[in-house]
C-alpha cells in the first residue's frame, strides 16, 4: 500500500524562491492579497485533505472501478463522500469568478493542488478538473443568464461539468463531428448525437451534470468553422435554477473498460433531442472550447508529474530499505548482510532521472500557470499579450513532454522495485497504468508536437520562440556576476543555441517540403522540452545558490537540489544533441518507405 505525501515544501520553495510568487501577485490588483502566508495555508490544507481522504481511495477505487446499471453510473466506495468533502471545503470554487461565488484565486495555486490530487488518486482528480474547465468556459463565453444560473451551482459542487467533443468518427479532426443542434422555438436547441470517451460523463457524485457539447447547426458551414458549443444539462432545471428531476434525454450508453483510471467513468454519451443552450457565438465553438483546452492540457502535464512524484516517493523509500548485494567500493552497512540498493549506480541513475524530471516538470507547469494568471489578471495589455504568446508555445510542450517523462518515471519507479513493482500491493503498477492515458487524451502527444512545430514555430516563422528566448536571455544576464552559476549557464547556453539553430533549419526546410514539419515535430518537441527543463533547472540552481549564501538552515535540502540539477545538466541534457541529429536526418528516411512495405 502506498502512502502519498503531499510535497508541500518542494512546492513552497519553487513559489517563494524560484518564481517569487508574492512579487508577481502583488503587481496585479486582483491578486495582491495572495501572499506567501495565504499560499502556504491553502496548500497545507489541500495536502491534508488529499493525504487523508483522497489518497486512501486510490487502490480500492482502481480495484472496484465504476459500474453501469440501468443507465446509471456508480463510482467506487468512498468516492461520493470524498467528493462531498472536497466541495464542502470550497475547492471547486478556488479559481472561480468572484461575481458568481468563486474565490478568484490564481491558477498557480490550483495547478499545484491538481498535481497533488493526480499523484494521490488520478481517477478522483479527473472529476474535479472537468468541473473547473466547464466553469472557465462558461465564465468567459456564456451569456449573463447562463452564468447566473449555472456557475454558482458548479462552484458549490452541487453540479459537475464535462467536455463532449469526440465521436466515433471524429477525434483529432473535430470537423468531422455529426452531432446536430436544431433551433427550438424558445431560443434553445435540440441536441442529437453520440459522444465517446467522455470523462465523468455520468456518475453519482452530484445531483446534476452539465455537458459542454460540440455540435453543428443545420446551416453551419462545412469543416471546423461550422462547429458551435452548447450547454446541455443531464437533468432539466426550473425557472429558479433548481433541478426538476426530469431527464433531459442525456444517457450513458456504456462505460469503457480501461487499462487505467478505472475509478473514472469514461462514457459513451447519447443525446436524444436534449435541450441545449448556445455558449458563445454560432459556428465559433471550437475557439470557445479552446478556452478550456490550455487549462485541460496543463492538467494532463500535472497528471504526469503527480504520478511521477508518487512513484518517486515509493521508489526512493524502497531503495533506502531494500538490502541486496554490496557496494562496488566496499560494504556500507557492515551490521547488515547486504547494503541497501541505493548504493548501486544504476539504481541511482533511475532515481535521479525521476527526481530531476519531477522537479523540472513541476517548475515548468508553474511557469506556464503563471502566464495564464498574467493573461487573466494583469492590468497591462502588453504583459497580457506576451503571456498569451508564451502560453501558446509552452502548453504543447508542457503537456507532451511532462506526460512522456511522467510515464517514464512511473516505469523507472517500477523497475527500482523489481518484482515488487509488478505486483499490486506496492501501487506502482497502477501508476504505470494510470499515467499512460495522459499521453493520449486532451490531444495525443504527437498532435501536441505537430501543433508546436507547425502552428507555433513554422507558421509564424519562430515569432513565439523569440519571446521565450528573450526571457531566457534576461535571466542568464541577471546571473552573469554569480561565479558559482557560470558552469550551469554555459551548458544552458549551449542547449539554447542548439534549439535556435535547429529551429532555423526546420523553418528553411519546410519551405521546400511540408513533410519536414511532421517528420521533425516529435524530436523537436523533445528538444524544446529538454531546453525548457534546463531553463527551469538553472533558475532553481540560482535560487539554491542565493539561499545558501544567505541562510544555511536548509543546507541539506538545497545541496540535494543542486546535486540533482547537476545530474540533469551533465547526464540528461546532452540527449538534446541526439534530438538535433535525428532532426538533421530530415524527412526522407521516414517517408521513403512505400505503403505496401509496411
Amino acid at each position: 500500500m502506498t502512502n502519498y505525501r503531499a510535497p508541500i515544501a518542494d512546492m513552497q520553495f519553487l513559489l517563494r524562491k524560484v518564481f517569487k510568487a508574492e512579487e508577481i501577485f502583488s503587481a496585479m490588483p486582483d491578486t495582491e492579497e495572495v501572499t506567501d502566508s495565504l499560499i502556504n495555508a491553502i496548500l497545507e490544507e489541500a495536502g491534508k485533505l488529499i493525504e487523508g481522504l483522497v489518497a486512501p481511495l486510490n487502490q480500492s477505487g482502481d480495484q472496484e472501478g465504476c459500474s453501469l446499471d440501468k443507465g446509471a453510473v456508480t463510482t467506487p466506495t468512498g468516492f461520493k463522500e470524498a467528493y462531498a468533502a472536497w466541495t464542502e471545503g470550497g475547492w471547486s470554487s478556488l479559481t472561480g469568478d468572484v461575481n458568481y461565488g468563486g474565490q478568484g484565486m490564481p491558477k498557480v495555486l490550483s495547478a499545484l493542488i491538481e498535481e497533488m490530487t493526480f499523484g494521490a488518486n488520478s481517477s478522483f482528480a479527473l472529476y474535479t478538473i472537468l468541473t473547473t474547465g466547464t466553469t472557465l468556459a462558461l465564465s468567459q463565453h456564456a451569456n449573463e443568464e447562463l452564468r447566473r444560473t449555472y456557475l454558482p451551482k458548479l462552484y458549490q459542487g452541487n453540479w459537475s461539468g464535462t467536455m463532449c467533443l469526440t465521436e466515433p468518427q471524429a477525434g483529432t479532426d473535430l470537423s468531422m463531428i455529426n452531432t446536430k443542434a436544431i433551433p427550438d422555438s424558445n431560443g434553445s436547441y435540440l441536441i442529437k448525437g453520440t459522444k465517446i470517451f467522455i470523462t465523468g460523463g455520468d456518475h453519482d457524485l452530484t445531483e446534476n451534470i452539465i455537458h459542454l457539447v460540440l455540435a453543428k447547426l443545420p446551416d453551419a458551414p462545412s469543416g471546423s468553422s461550422g462547429i458551435s458549443m452548447f450547454l446541455v444539462p443531464k437533468i432539466l432545471i426550473d425557472e429558479r435554477g433548481e433541478v426538476t428531476g426530469v431527464s433531459n434525454n442525456v444517457t450513458c450508453g456504456s462505460i469503457e473498460h480501461k487499462m487505467g483510471i478505472k475509478a473514472s467513468a469514461t462514457c459513451v454519451m447519447n443525446f436524444e433531442n436534449s435541450k441545449g443552450y448556445l455558449v458563445g457565438e454560432c459556428n465559433n465553438g471550437l475557439a470557445t472550447m479552446f478556452t478550456m483546452m490550455n487549462y485541460a492540457r496543463l492538467s494532463m502535464g500535472l497528471q504526469g508529474n503527480g504520478l511521477a512524484e508518487s512513484s518517486y516517493q515509493v521508489a526512493s523509500d524502497y531503495a533506502k530499505e531494500r538490502l541486496q548485494g554490496r557496494a562496488a567500493t566496499g560494504p556500507k552497512q557492515l551490521k547488515n548482510v547486504a547494503d541497501p540498493i541505493l548504493v548501486h549506480p544504476d539504481v541511482r541513475r533511475m532515481l535521479l532521472t525521476m527526481r530531476a524530471n519531477v522537479v523540472a516538470g513541476r517548475a515548468l507547469s508553474l511557469y506556464a500557470a503563471f502566464q495564464l494568471d498574467i493573461m487573466r489578471f494583469h492590468p497591462e495589455e502588453g504583459a497580457r499579450k506576451q503571456a498569451e504568446q508564451l502560453v501558446g508555445l509552452l502548453i504543447p510542450v508542457q503537456k507532451a513532454y511532462s506526460t512522456d517523462r511522467g510515464f517514464e518515471s512511473c516505469v523507472l519507479g517500477q523497475q527500482v522495485l523489481g518484482g515488487h513493482g509488478y505486483v499490486v500491493e506496492w501501487g506502482l503498477e497502477q501508476n504505470v497504468r494510470d499515467a499512460r492515458i495522459a499521453q493520449i487524451y486532451e490531444g495525443a502527444n504527437g498532435i501536441q508536437a505537430l501543433d508546436l512545430m507547425g502552428r507555433k514555430i513554422v507558421r509564424n516563422n519562430g515569432k513565439l520562440l523569440k519571446v521565450l528566448l528573450a526571457q531566457m536571455e534576461t535571466f542568464a544576464s541577471s546571473q552573469q556576476s554569480v561565479k558559482d552559476m557560470q558552469p550551469y549557464l554555459r551548458l544552458f547556453a549551449e542547449s539554447r543555441q542548439r534549439l535556435i539553430e535547429t529551429t532555423e533549419t526546420i523553418i528553411d526546410r519546410a519551405r521546400g517540403n511540408p513533410d519536414e514539419v511532421g517528420a521533425a515535430s516529435y524530436a523537436y518537441m523533445e528538444l524544446m522540452g529538454l531546453t525548457l527543463y534546463s531553463f527551469m533547472w538553472v533558475r532553481i540552481l540560482a535560487a539554491c545558490i542565493a539561499e545558501i549564501s544567505e541562510d544555511s538552515q536548509n543546507q541539506d535540502y538545497l545541496t540535494g537540489l543542486i546535486k540533482t540539477g547537476e545530474f540533469f545538466l551533465s547526464r540528461m541534457l546532452p540527449k538534446s544533441k541526439a534530438m538535433v541529429e535525428e532532426i538533421g536526418a530530415g524527412a526522407a528516411p521516414m517517408m521513403n518507405l512505400a505503403a505496401e512495405q509496411f
